[in-house]
């Protein structure tokens, strides 16, 4: 009959089995997205390349919008919040050469993340649960920038929040048009310049 003791290391085991299980489905999904995008890749495609079975794959997740959100929270999102955070001191400076820099690495993220956002953009058309996800997601990041809210009149917050939900739509859609379609042929540098020059005014605070 096992003892406690011996029973606990088995049940640690099983859990990093568990967690090891967990985080290869992760990673083999991100893999299988990145290249195929979100409606050509099956739960069985992502169970298969993993190398476990359909059903272990659902022992984790319900379906494919949740491990895509697994994706994003393992990876994508954390990084944009990180982004958004230094929006936030890069707003307190005041200085316009610093949200020009981040204007750059803002840009450059995008680009680190190309092969990943074809994907999200399309569960964010086809899954009414991962537009939520979406939305909230962008609702998140003001929260993640307090001493830039906090420089609004209380009257004007929900005004100050739209206009960062604005920046992160046109940062969303240049990006789309300039490096995965190609409609906008411009140098990275210049669209840095560019859009600093309309958001740098537009996100300070009114004064008084």
């Amino acid at each position: 009959m096992p003892t406690e003791s011996s029973a606990a290391p088995r049940g640690s085991l099983r859990e990093e089995q568990k967690r090891s299980t967990r985080a290869r489905i992760v990673e083999t999904a991100r893999e299988l997205f990145a290249t195929r995008g979100y409606s050509a890749v099956r739960v069985d495609d992502i169970a298969g390349a993993a190398g476990c079975s359909r059903a272990t794959f659902y022992l984790h997740f319900p379906g494919k919008p949740e491990v895509l959100r697994a994706v994003a929270e393992t990876g994508t999102l954390a990084s944009v919040l990180m982004f958004y955070a230094d929006l936030d001191r890069v707003l307190t400076t005041g200085s316009r050469d610093e949200f020009a820099d981040w204007m750059t690495r803002a840009i450059g993220w995008f680009v680190a993340n190309k092969d990943l956002l074809p994907a999200w953009d399309e569960a964010t058309a086809l899954e009414p649960e991962f537009r939520a996800l979406a939305r909230d997601g962008i609702m998140t990041l003001a929260d993640h920038m307090p001493d830039y809210l906090s420089r609004w009149p209380a009257d004007r917050r929900d005004e100050a929040r739209l206009r960062i939900e604005l920046l992160v739509a046109q940062l969303e859609r240049f990006f789309t048009r300039w490096a995965m379609q190609g409609t906008i042929e411009v140098p990275a540098e210049q669209a840095a310049a560019v859009l600093t020059d309309i958001w740098f005014p537009a996100l300070q605070a009114p004064s008084g």
